[in-house]
């Protein structure tokens, strides 16, 4: 549960800040004066916060990613295995009809990979030391197609404008009712001058209460993605492997040192029970071999 705690803290903690620093230089104030006149007001101010702050966070993504994990990007190969390696991501992403991505190679234990970018010609693709001493070249070209087929999908444009949508609407609702619960506490008396102790409390409170079910649909398209990147990687590196790769990586136990900002994009996830499923990034591993199998049949 601690994995997922922070994992979601993270995601919500662009929209707490924003609230604390728009209420500490009047920002929120002043657009409840003059720009939360009507609806069409508080959508376009939200949306500047809410789309711009998921796209800032998509723009940084490769940066991020390359810092958080030490990834050490593939300039020259260095021996035969790392020209394997960039060549499989070629021949991927020409197959796939997009950019070459950047390859990279980051230090951890477990048999991991993930792609990030702004775009699907401007592309990371990164796998773990781990899953290369522990899978075979087959098995390891499926998984190399899995985070191509992420990139060719535009999944993580996709994922930026889903959480971008959502925050927007976390933003406009949470100021809607903190407004209702504001005017409440002071009797009835429409506070336009700047919302009082109960606004700014109520929209900390609602921001996070409804960034909780934000982040659940965003988990479940998460989900759905990784059925159609597992597709992907059967169509570029053969079903069969695929399928050997994904058995493979239950031998993880759903460990992960990806940083939890990352763990999204990485081709499995943790394993957790009850409610903590509705915030899984991905599917049980069982049911993505399932959904392949079936389609075999």
């Amino acid at each position: 549960m601690r994995r997922i705690a922070l994992f979601l803290l993270t995601n919500i903690a662009v929209l707490l800040l924003l609230s604390v620093v728009c209420h500490i230089f009047g920002i929120d104030q002043w657009a409840a004066v003059h720009g939360y006149g009507g609806m069409g007001g508080l959508l376009a101010y939200a949306a500047v916060f809410g789309m711009g702050g998921a796209f800032i966070s998509l723009a940084m993504s490769k940066w991020m990613a390359k810092m958080t994990t030490r990834a050490r990007v593939i300039e020259q190969p260095q021996n035969e295995a790392e020209r394997w390696l960039v060549d499989t991501v070629r021949h991927h992403a020409q197959n796939a009809g997009i950019g070459m991505p950047e390859v990279a190679i980051y230090d951890a234990p477990e048999m991991n990979a993930f792609a990030t970018g702004m775009s699907r010609n401007h592309a990371l693709v990164a796998v773990s030391t781990g899953l290369l001493q522990q899978m075979d070249r087959q098995q390891i070209a499926a998984v190399l197609g899995h985070e191509i087929g992420h990139v060719a999908n535009g999944d993580m444009v996709t994922l930026t404008l889903i959480q971008g949508v959502l925050n927007t609407l976390v933003i406009v609702a949470a100021r809607i009712v903190g407004r209702l619960v504001d005017s409440w506490l002071s009797g009835g008396r429409d506070n336009r001058e700047g919302g009082g102790i109960g606004y700014f409390v109520s929209v900390i409170v609602l921001q996070l209460v409804f960034g909780l079910f934000a982040s659940m649909i965003v988990m479940a398209f998460s989900r759905w993605r990784e059925f159609r990147a597992d597709a992907a990687g059967a169509k570029l590196a053969g079903r069969g492997a695929m399928i050997s790769a994904l058995q493979r990586l239950q031998l993880n136990h759903g460990e992960s040192t990806l940083p939890k900002t990352m763990a999204a994009f990485g081709i499995s996830g943790p394993l957790v029970q009850g409610l903590q499923r509705l915030f899984m990034s991905h599917p049980p591993l069982d049911e993505r071999i399932a959904a392949l199998q079936k389609q075999m049949m």
